[in-house]
């Protein structure tokens, strides 16, 4: 009997992935969160298991999620979490230029944006820098 692959992701990053990938995407998900935490919910799919009958609230709640959706950026790539784990662990203040290349790429792609390479340091540092800098503490 074989056994499946091993998860070579790192203990941290995995740590990280599952805190991202439990954060709610929109209100439809605050909504169930509540529901679930008074009860509500276990009362409403009693009433409605016993009538034979789906109560809606999955529709509900990919509805509420798509209307009101929570700005969540991609999920880091391992690689893009080590990266800004070794980034942030370093002393130095100064960014040059691979480094900051390297953050915009990461930047980029988890905010869907297309952020320019700039020599205006407190720009970057103010917009890009803070931001990939809340993310990665966010999970941390």
């Amino acid at each position: 009997m074989e056994q499946p692959p091993k998860d070579k992701r790192t203990k941290a990053y995995k740590e990280w992935k599952a805190k991202y990938d439990s954060a709610p995407e929109g209100l439809g998900d605050t909504v169930e969160k509540i529901t679930k935490a008074t009860g509500v919910k276990k009362v409403v799919d009693k009433v409605f298991d016993a009538l034979g009958k789906d109560c809606g609230c999955d529709a509900r709640k990919e509805k509420l999620n798509k209307v009101f959706r929570y700005e969540k950026p991609l999920c880091l790539e391992e690689s893009e979490y080590n990266y800004l784990s070794d980034f942030f662990g370093r002393k130095g203040t100064s960014i040059d230029p691979e480094q900051q290349a390297k953050l915009l790429g990461i930047y980029n792609r988890i905010f869907n944006e297309d952020v320019q390479p700039t020599g205006c340091s407190p720009c970057f540092v103010n917009g890009v820098y803070k931001k990939l800098q809340t993310i990665y503490n966010e999970y941390s």
